[in-house]
């Protein structure tokens, strides 16, 4: 399985430059336009961790914006002080990029847009007075943001009250920042990525350590890495697709895995209770089951498949209620003395 190693060290040493393949975000977007073929009609779009001439965001809009229907779409990048390298690879004198597309009637009458590349007054940094007055014209943000700085960028965005799409590690969803968010249903997983390893580009100096960094055809370096999701408060069908359950009679004779794990793990043919908290223990979401009115513990991957007209989210092992109060003794759930990996507390409905 890949690891994270390259990731965990970028967020240290603030080397943030991965770049997103435009096939992650078109899968992502189609989504969108699928559940709500108006979503990005007549929409201001801001992109604000993006070179525009380099960023698959940027691209991605700038391919699309007729068949979407956007009204605008604005790109823009940070930039390092005079003479220094960029955040992209490329060398500036402090002023942010930013390219602007906006709609304007083309010979035949049909809506085109129309694109204009120019230099911000700042850095570009999406803190800035500057860019955040993009942010508050704007009606939906997409991006991947740096990933030393999704939560801050996460309450820039909330700070706003816009609707976005952006790409960050799924041990976020534990972050104090972020869970309250998810508990309440003010922000939600995307449709695209649940599982296995994304690809993201890298620059041409980016050290090719890891055995999941390598060269692709075309002569980019890339690094592989897992437990990537969209974090977003635009709506797709999936999160309103219920969940399918057994009862605990059935799982717990039919379910192998289930089995061997309750077996393996805590010597029991049975739902576990935890030692230190009033729940029992589910070790995969596909073993929830459907005849329990109790907090049960769950993976932070259920989150793929939370349906919020089903089950009720209720805190987790770092704040037991949700609501950034205590958690529980020595940071995990236990049964019968083993610790359990980052679970979320659910009910059902």
């Amino acid at each position: 399985m890949p690891d994270n190693s390259k990731l965990h060290k970028a967020k240290n040493e603030k080397n943030d430059e991965f770049y997103t393949q435009y096939a992650d975000i078109e899968a992502e977007m189609t989504a969108y336009t699928e559940y709500n073929p108006d979503v990005f009609q007549d929409k201001t779009v801001l992109l604000p961790c993006d070179d525009p001439d380099r960023s698959n965001f940027t691209k991605y809009f700038s391919d699309n914006f007729e068949r979407l229907g956007l009204k605008k779409l604005i790109s823009t990048c940070y930039v390092k002080g005079s003479g220094q390298q960029s955040l992209w690879g490329e060398e500036g004198e402090g002023r942010g990029k930013i390219l602007t597309v906006t709609r304007v009637t083309g010979i035949s009458g049909q809506a085109v847009g129309f694109g204009r590349h120019g230099l911000l007054d700042g850095n570009g940094d999406f803190r800035s007075a500057e860019v955040s007055k993009l942010r508050d014209e704007a009606d939906i943000i997409v991006t991947n943001p740096p990933f030393s700085l999704f939560r801050p960028f996460l309450t820039w965005i909330m700070e706003s009250g816009k609707q976005f799409s952006i790409i960050g590690n799924q041990n976020a969803i534990t972050y104090k920042e972020v869970f309250p968010l998810l508990k309440n249903n003010q922000v939600w997983l995307g449709y695209s990525i649940h599982s296995g390893d994304r690809k993201f580009n890298v620059p041409d100096d980016y050290p090719l350590e890891a055995a999941t960094c390598g060269i692709d055809s075309d002569g980019r370096r890339f690094v592989r890495v897992t437990g990537v999701r969209w974090f977003t408060n635009i709506d797709h069908g999936q999160r309103h697709e219920p969940l399918h359950l057994e009862t605990m009679d059935y799982n717990l004779k039919y379910n192998e895995k289930l089995r061997k794990k309750l077996k393996q793990c805590f010597e029991a043919r049975e739902y576990p209770k935890y030692d230190n908290c009033e729940a029992i223990e589910v070790p995969f979401t596909e073993s929830i089951p459907s005849d329990y009115g109790g907090v049960m513990g769950v993976p932070i991957t259920f989150m793929d498949k939370y349906n919020p007209a089903q089950f009720e989210i209720l805190g987790h092992e770092h704040d037991i209620g949700g609501d950034g109060g205590d958690g529980v003794e020595h940071g995990q759930f236990e049964v019968n003395g083993f610790g359990v990996f980052k679970r979320i507390l659910i009910r059902a409905k």
